[in-house]
């Protein structure tokens, strides 16, 4: 079954757990989307690779960062990526290399994994950074402090990313009114 090419740009967000990390980036994103006017275009949503937080709200403390510097944290609901999924995402976005391993390693075939990317690929290609550090840190054991890091790479990549994917809608605007391609 394929999404028909009329239905919003969907994309996934994934980390470990999906209680840190991935909320944080689909609020992040979300937010951003809505200030670009993009809101109907492209949909974001969130999961974990693993499933031992499932059903479970964000940690706490990505919440309290979340909510200190303006987003809306509520109603998250921690769920577990599985390989059925792909037929509903145009794009997955990995938060670290292991989520990124992790999430191409259950894909059913090569057009899942080319879906794959990692979500501060953008930030690097727009900085012209080859550095190869595109890992967002997992903030889960450590203090505040790492989640106010965490909140500062998705807004700098939730940035990038809205900026690709207003020039690959600009490239489509013959085509369809939302990207279809996991650019």
């Amino acid at each position: 079954m394929s999404r028909p090419m009329t239905a919003p740009f969907a994309v996934c967000v994934v980390c470990a757990g999906n209680i840190c990390r991935s909320p944080m980036a689909e609020v992040v994103l979300r937010s951003r989307l809505a200030d670009a006017g993009l809101s109907d275009a492209v949909t974001i949503e969130s999961a974990g690779t693993g499933g031992w937080h499932v059903g479970d709200p964000a940690d706490p403390r990505a919440q309290r960062t979340l909510q200190v510097n303006g987003y809306d944290a509520t109603g998250h609901k921690a769920r577990q990526f599985t390989a059925s999924w792909f037929e509903n995402f145009d794009l997955v976005l990995a938060l670290d290399r292991s989520n990124f391993a992790d999430v191409r390693g259950i894909a059913p075939d090569e057009t899942a994994r080319r879906k794959v990317k990692m979500l501060r690929s953008y930030a690097a290609e727009a900085a012209g950074d080859n550095s190869g550090d595109l890992d967002v840190p997992d903030p889960y054991y450590g203090g505040e402090d790492g989640f106010d890091h965490v909140l500062s790479l998705v807004e700098e990549a939730a940035d990038s990313f809205v900026q690709a994917l207003r020039l690959n809608m600009r490239q489509d605007a013959g085509d369809s009114d939302t990207p279809r391609q996991a650019s």
